[in-house]
């Protein structure tokens, strides 16, 4: 299917855009250790940079359709990048541990207007090529997850403050792409219901294959809020070098690999393969917990088989028929989001009751749950040609 230049042109100035929203998620995770000692912080409280942002996201989530059926995609993305450059400028103020949890809560709400909308914005703009879409989201993810962390260490060498300044700026400039490179997109005819998201979730595809990515990002988001802390001696650079090298892989096997192995073995086997692998990758960061070069290896190597699964689980949620795109991906995130919440916190609760191993033994446990509801719910991974010969 042809698609006009314009289409495009918007496609990649919101996947430009998400690239920079999801540097801001990196940006902060070589000075978590430097925040931590500044501010007179457990790692436990440190954590909760993630779980009060990720938490905000996610419930808002549920309501972003709402907001964007009224108001139109554009302006949505728009209000959330303001909402966002705001208290990421007040945080880098930020006197006290207290105050920058409950500021990146503030983030998350902007962060939940604009990564939610701007999904369905891709998928929209691509019409009749959602695949393809999902693989450019997918892939600026990858690239802002990479390329944060790089820019977090040289701004975090200088102060811990610096990254949240670099946030906002770089949220400014992607809040000028969005208003000069996005065309109108056409609000739907039938406006949103506010709790459309919620309505949504009685549809059983959507809730086992939103469960299933809860799980997984419990893995996930126990990996990039506490492996920071396992890399003792690391200066600010050389955490960004790791999880740069994480975040290539990523991006990699988000747009060139998932699609051969969709192909090559079918999305089914795909899946079970990844979260395998990603779950072996938590239990060898585990084991290895008090060797900081080997705890590096563990999180570079995980980015490969996150890169599928993201791409993949995110490619199924959002082809579900009858559900309009805007409240697929709100109602989609919204679970995901909430396991990424819950992640932080108990990582580094179970690291204080007992030690760093068994955050991570317990992160590969979360993720093995979500393989056995992936076996359970196989039929939702599967074309019928595949259903028929697994």
């Amino acid at each position: 299917m042809e698609i006009d230049k314009s289409g495009l042109r918007s496609a990649y100035a919101v996947a430009f855009t998400c690239m920079i929203a999801f540097m801001g998620i990196g940006l902060v995770d070589p000075i978590l250790k430097t925040i931590a000692r500044q501010l007179d912080a457990t790692p436990a409280q440190t954590t909760l940079l993630f779980t009060s942002y990720m938490l905000v996201t996610g419930v808002m989530m549920l309501f972003t359709g709402y907001i964007s059926s009224r108001i139109g995609a554009k302006k949505t993305l728009i209000f959330g990048l303001i909402i966002i450059i705001g208290f990421s400028c007040l945080a880098g103020f930020s006197e006290t541990i207290e105050g920058l949890i409950y500021l990146r809560a503030g983030w998350g709400l902007g962060n939940a207007l604009f990564i939610s909308t701007a999904l369905s914005a891709i998928v929209g703009v691509l019409a009749g090529q959602t695949e393809k879409a999902i693989i450019m989201y997918e892939a600026s993810m990858g690239l802002g997850m990479a390329i944060g962390p790089l820019l977090g260490g040289v701004l975090g060498s200088m102060s811990w403050r610096m990254p949240f300044f670099g946030v906002a700026t770089l949220m400014f400039i992607a809040t000028l792409a969005i208003a000069f490179l996005l065309t109108p997109i056409a609000k739907p005819k039938k406006k949103v219901s506010l709790l459309a998201g919620i309505k949504a979730l009685s549809n059983h595809k959507l809730r086992s294959v939103g469960i299933i990515a809860l799980l997984y990002n419990f893995g996930f988001f126990t990996l990039l809020a506490y492996a920071p802390f396992l890399l003792e001696g690391f200066s600010e650079m050389q955490v960004g070098f790791v999880f740069f090298g994480w975040g290539a892989l990523l991006a990699v096997a988000s747009v060139f690999i998932a699609p051969i192995l969709e192909k090559q073995i079918n999305t089914y086997r795909t899946i079970l393969l990844a979260l395998f692998f990603f779950l072996v990758c938590l239990g060898f960061i585990g084991f290895n917990a008090q060797t900081p070069e080997l705890v590096a290896v563990g999180v570079i190597m995980a980015g490969l088989f996150q890169g599928l699964i993201n791409t993949l689980l995110t490619t199924i949620a959002m082809e579900i028929p009858d559900i309009e795109r805007s409240v697929a991906s709100s109602s989609y995130s919204f679970i995901r989001f909430f396991g990424g919440a819950i992640a932080p916190f108990v990582a580094g609760k179970l690291a204080e009751i007992w030690n760093s191993s068994v955050t991570f033994y317990f992160a590969a446990f979360m993720v093995l749950i979500g393989l056995v509801f992936v076996i359970i719910h196989n039929q939702y991974f599967a074309t019928e040609e595949e259903y028929e010969i697994i």
